[in-house]
């Protein structure tokens, strides 16, 4: 969830030494996140404690660095500082992992693009704005497709809200050429393929298992990284 709106950031901006620095720290403040989690949910947490405090301080050194070179990454924290609550809140013991949870992890995710794009030093709002829209639409896409298939794979109305949801995003997609109209029907499309495969082959010896799913959704990372950084902005 991490690499498509980090490159996307990149492909907004120009890589940069920062940005490396930022994706290092972006993989620390994960690694922390769902071993803070783990640790939440955990009876026995002296196996996550050591973990979680060295991806803690690694990801605090590097977050400080950070915001003392660019300042401006202080207003991440707008979008951190809540959906940060709202997934604690949802790693209590006993808690499902609903639909919110889910969606407040990609909207942390988020921050990434216009991060990548500001340390880089060739910030161009037009162009970061729309790099951020394509990754809200990407991360909240496939946050519906992942849970049409498994813990909504019983659930034909929301499969139709994840159908749905793709296939309004092709309008847009006409105003940013046809190469993202491709992109955006492969993603509707496999937002349709993936819910009935689901369920015609649940019980089979040939289930569809979360592999099959990660496949699909990398082959659709692909293909709107590699628009983002050969269509014209």
């Amino acid at each position: 969830m991490l690499a498509v709106p980090f490159l996307l950031g990149v492909a907004a901006g120009t890589p940069g030494l920062w940005q490396l620095v930022l994706a290092v720290a972006s993989v620390l403040g994960y690694l922390a996140s769902a071993t803070g989690q783990a640790w939440l949910r955990a009876r026995r947490r002296d196996p996550f404690t050591l973990p979680l405090v060295v991806y803690g301080v690694a990801f605090a050194v590097l977050g400080v660095a950070l915001v003392v070179a660019f300042p401006a990454l202080l207003l991440t924290l707008a979008v951190l500082g809540p959906t940060t609550a709202l997934i604690v809140a949802g790693a209590k013991p006993g808690t499902r992992r609903d639909l919110v949870n889910s969606l407040a992890q990609a909207l942390q995710a988020l921050v990434l693009v216009p991060a990548a794009a500001w340390v880089s030093g060739a910030f161009e709002p037009r162009v970061v704005a729309t790099a951020t829209a394509v990754g809200a639409a990407y991360l909240i896409g496939t946050v519906l497709v992942v849970r049409s298939v498994l813990r909504e794979r019983n659930s034909t109305a929301f499969t139709g809200l994840s159908v749905g949801f793709h296939a309004v995003l092709v309008v847009p997609a006409v105003l940013l050429g046809p190469a993202w109209v491709a992109v955006a029907l492969w993603l509707t499309a496999r937002a349709a393929a993936l819910p009935t495969i689901a369920r015609r082959r649940a019980g089979t010896p040939r289930p569809l298992k979360p592999a099959h799913v990660g496949a699909v959704e990398a082959v659709g990372s692909v293909a709107v990284v590699l628009v983002a950084f050969l269509a014209p902005r």
